[in-house]
């Protein structure tokens, strides 16, 4: 788990972060391969020439209180960098992880909080029925928030953790009802597995609205467009369901100018079906997916001293 410690030197914090040996296998789910026997993943990345060096993927652990305490650290993380995107607006947005200790009970980000100003302290512990309970902060959560994920975690058990936010270019995207094209590497990402929620039945406060949300989802998909609404992106780790929700922002930022572009007569160029695949057996890796967001957790609690951890 990384654990930070503050020393002062010359009147100066500095804040030391240490991260968890190489992991023998995932925890959360049987289906995905340890990260150094997972050749797909191990292939992005060269090492020595014996082969000792391998990308670290997923921690594992043994202890689910340690596993609770790392995963609301990237929680909270993965708050911070969704302020830095931009994803902020008022009391819209949020996110759910599973807890590792009650099986039953999931974290959440505390009503009209602010992205950019999240701690792991301030997440909220909720329960089947969607009520804070002891464990975590004790403040009221988005009940919207509540409706669309309950239902998620419900109709997808191997989803550990889902995202959803109102940022500017996915929502502008959201309108056309339709998924982004393969106009680049990175919208490969997605290639096979975006759906579109094509409806929205208003602020989801009633139960159906969320069941017709997780049903748009599909049972392997790792992103959908909800229609005049934003995006929802899904993962093994709160890591994974962040860095797709950025990709995904991003892929529809990068459609939206292409579309203009389109507009004045120059005409798009899509990958092709093969490549997309192709580009798409390599991306589509959870350990993959979870080291794409590591990058960004160094960087804010760096930018935090730390705090974003407590």
């Amino acid at each position: 788990m990384s654990t930070t410690a503050t020393v002062t030197e010359a009147g100066q914090q500095k804040v030391v972060v240490t991260t968890p040996e190489a992991p023998s296998s995932v925890s959360n789910n049987p289906n995905i391969l340890p990260a150094a026997e997972d050749k797909v993943f191990q292939a992005v990345a060269r090492g020595d020439r014996a082969g000792k060096l391998k990308l670290r993927g997923i921690p594992t652990f043994s202890d689910p209180y340690a596993e609770r305490q790392w995963i609301k650290e990237h929680m909270a993380a993965a708050f911070r960098y969704f302020g830095k995107e931009g994803f902020n607006e008022g009391i819209s947005g949020h996110i759910s992880v599973r807890d590792p200790v009650l099986k039953d009970h999931f974290w959440m980000n505390p009503f009209a909080k602010h992205f950019s100003a999240m701690n792991a302290s301030d997440l909220v512990l909720v329960d089947a029925d969607g009520y804070v309970t002891e464990g975590g902060a004790q403040l009221p959560i988005n009940e919207a928030g509540f409706m669309i994920h309950s239902e998620i975690h419900k109709a997808r058990p191997d989803v550990m953790a889902a995202a959803h936010t109102h940022g500017v270019y996915g929502k502008t995207w959201s309108v056309f009802g339709k998924p982004v094209e393969m106009l680049s590497q990175d919208a490969c990402n997605f290639y096979g597995k975006l759906s579109v929620y094509e409806d929205h039945g208003g602020v989801a406060l009633a139960v159906d609205e969320g069941r017709q949300i997780a049903r748009a989802l599909g049972k392997d998909n790792i992103a959908c467009i909800l229609q005049n609404h934003g995006l929802l992106t899904v993962g093994q780790t709160v890591d994974e369901a962040a860095w797709l929700f950025a990709s995904l922002d991003h892929a529809c930022h990068s459609q939206l100018m292409a579309e203009a572009a389109a507009a004045n007569g120059i005409a798009k160029k899509i990958i092709p079906a093969n490549v997309a695949q192709y580009t798409a057996d390599a991306a589509q890796n959870p350990h993959n997916f979870y080291t794409e967001f590591q990058p960004e957790f160094d960087l804010i609690v760096e930018e935090s001293n730390g705090r974003v951890l407590q």
